[in-house]
């Protein structure tokens, strides 16, 4: 199954730099997003019902996606394996977004010297903070900074998981990727201090998150040719509120020795400067190759799955 495997991620990798995501109508994540948007509300004035109910909605939701994610691969490949097949890519596909990222990060960084009302207007489909006094050299810094930690939730934690599990299961690796994109976007809906309901979808999030976010990080390292920057990120990793999203900011931070802020939150790598124009364009470029090496990593994964399920099963070599 290694070569089934590399074959649905070159798809899913392929599908989005040359599609981006597809239509709100026609995007899964979308539609989870409407079936979020129908629980989120104050079902109770009691705040810790609120977020007892927001732990069932945790714990539930995510499932119900890679229920129907998984179940429809299955019953598709039951009718024909390679239809199924192609299926589980576009499940993956689906749960991955990164000609997205980068596009938004290109155009907040362009536009952030020459037009920086557009800047502040854009920046706000990277980042939840308030973006009206932002300057320019801080509306770089809010794009590169959602660039590292969106390639995170957006593309390495759900191709890890298919990756691991594809080549024994495909219904499995599909319902993998979207039970991650479905924690993941409970928690950019519901987690956020004001709503007690979600705080259950941020803890759980905090948990899935904590490898990819470090994977990340590395891969990050990796593509910038500078090995020795996470361990230099280090100093600044855990400034975030966040357990997860510090580990691949500062560490891009580090490799374009420059200063991430966030004001009254975080200051990674305070010693250096803003991003310039420059910078923030080599972010991207950055970003874009700690992805293709994340990509690889997968495809290692996928291998040692492989090999790992024919020695369990007794059998020489590895599949295909």
């Amino acid at each position: 199954m290694t070569l089934t495997t590399l074959a649905l991620l070159g798809l899913a990798f392929s599908l989005d730099l040359l599609l981006g995501e597809p239509p709100n109508a026609a995007h899964p994540v979308a539609w989870f997003g409407r079936l979020v948007g129908a629980v989120d509300r104050e079902w109770t004035d009691d705040e810790r019902r609120q977020r007892l109910l927001g732990v069932v909605i945790a714990l539930i939701l995510p499932l119900v996606a890679a229920g129907v994610a998984s179940g429809a691969v299955l019953v598709v490949a039951d009718l024909n394996r390679f239809a199924g097949a192609v299926l589980a890519g576009l499940v993956l596909f689906s749960t991955t977004s990164l000609r997205s990222l980068l596009e938004l990060t290109d155009a907040v960084v362009t536009a952030s010297d020459t037009d920086p009302e557009t800047a502040r207007e854009r920046v706000r489909g990277l980042v939840g903070r308030e973006t009206s006094t932002l300057s320019p050299p801080e509306l770089r810094s809010a794009a590169v900074e959602s660039a590292g930690e969106n390639l995170a939730d957006g593309l390495v934690a759900t191709v890890l998981p298919f990756a691991l599990l594809a080549p024994v299961s495909l219904p499995a690796a599909s319902g993998a990727a979207a039970w991650v994109k479905g924690v993941n976007t409970l928690d950019s809906m519901l987690g956020y201090r004001s709503k007690p309901i979600g705080t259950g979808s941020a803890r759980l999030d905090d948990v899935v998150m904590w490898l990819p976010a470090r994977l990340t990080a590395a891969s990050i390292a990796v593509a910038a040719a500078d090995p020795l920057a996470v361990a230099r990120a280090r100093r600044w990793a855990r400034d975030p509120p966040s357990p997860n999203s510090g580990w691949p900011m500062a560490t891009l931070a580090c490799v374009l020795g420059v200063r991430l802020r966030k004001p009254g939150v975080y200051d990674l790598n305070p010693g250096a400067a803003l991003p310039t124009l420059e910078d923030g364009r080599r972010a991207v470029t950055v970003v874009g190759l700690a992805a293709v090496v994340a990509v690889v990593v997968a495809v290692v994964i996928a291998a040692g799955t492989t090999v790992a399920a024919s020695m369990l099963a007794g059998e020489p070599g590895v599949g295909t």
